[in-house]
């Protein structure tokens, strides 16, 4: 467990954003510039909405200290692969999924620990573990930024290997989420099961919340029909690999998962459930 924790996890995190930005090219950032509305309405759903309705829930539904801060470090995750894949079965805007998920990817390098410590403290107050953010934020850069500029990188110098390898990498990548997520629930299988009747509620209401609340931004803000599908997923759906990943830095724990990630991995199973009727929605229209 822990060369699962220590080593697999972290690496598996890193192969994934590998292969979020070997799909990337220079063009998926400059986007942003040309489609403002969309991106800047995307930001705010992912950078400032989310943590609050993250926050909500925990509240609301008086979870423990340690579930709550679980719900608020997913509440803190960009979007992912699946996010972009989601976003391709339901005809929605891919360019600027990608572009959504690449920059606040990047963002959220410094965001993250900030947010994820101030959570620490809020919520479990003297028991918090010390969190530093410093450390938090050179971690969270070698095992997410570093392998999305790589796989960048990559794309602009060599585009013809990059579309050999891309495949792979997406099918590695889905494996390797697979395997977190049935570790760690296996691991805490009982811990799982305790919390199963609490768990399951307030985050198939948080993923419902957000895709519902993503539908809404992009009404107001006028986006197309394919632009409100997608905001709507990447609102909806979190990179629940690198919430894992972030409760392992935070809590230290090397002989298992810890509670930290019990939302995490719980919401790698259950986001499929919520989204799965959205996306069949979304193809109709």
């Amino acid at each position: 467990m822990d060369i699962l924790i220590n080593v697999v996890l972290p690496l598996s995190l890193a192969i994934i954003m590998l292969s979020l930005g070997i799909g990337l090219t220079l063009d998926d950032f400059a986007r942003v510039a040309r489609q403002r509305r969309g991106f800047l309405a995307g930001a705010v759903c992912q950078m400032l909405l989310l943590p609050l309705v993250g926050f909500t829930v925990a509240t609301v539904f008086g979870l423990s200290p340690e579930l709550a801060v679980g719900v608020m470090l997913l509440a803190l995750c960009p979007g992912g692969v699946t996010s972009n894949i989601l976003t391709r079965l339901a005809r929605g805007d891919v360019a600027l999924s990608v572009s959504l998920t690449a920059v606040i990817s990047l963002v959220s390098v410094v965001t993250m620990p900030v947010l994820a410590a101030w959570s620490v403290a809020h919520f479990m107050g003297a028991a918090a573990p010390q969190v530093s953010v410093t450390s938090l934020g050179i971690a969270m850069f070698v095992i997410t930024a570093l392998p999305v500029c790589l796989g960048v990188a990559v794309r602009h110098k060599a585009p013809q290997f990059a579309d050999r390898v891309e495949p792979v990498l997406t099918k590695l990548a889905t494996a390797l989420f697979i395997l977190i997520v049935v570790a760690a629930l296996g691991s805490n299988w009982a811990l799982f099961v305790e919390n199963i009747a609490v768990l399951g509620p307030v985050l198939i209401t948080f993923n419902a919340a957000l895709m519902l609340m993503g539908l809404a931004v992009a009404a107001l803000c006028a986006l197309d029909t394919a632009g409100r599908k997608t905001l709507s997923i990447e609102t909806g759906v979190q990179n629940a690999t690198l919430g894992i990943t972030l409760a392992a830095l935070i809590s230290g724990q090397t002989d298992g998962f810890s509670t930290l990630a019990m939302p995490s991995a719980f919401y790698g199973v259950t986001m499929y459930l919520v989204a799965a009727p959205f996306v069949l929605w979304f193809r109709r229209g």
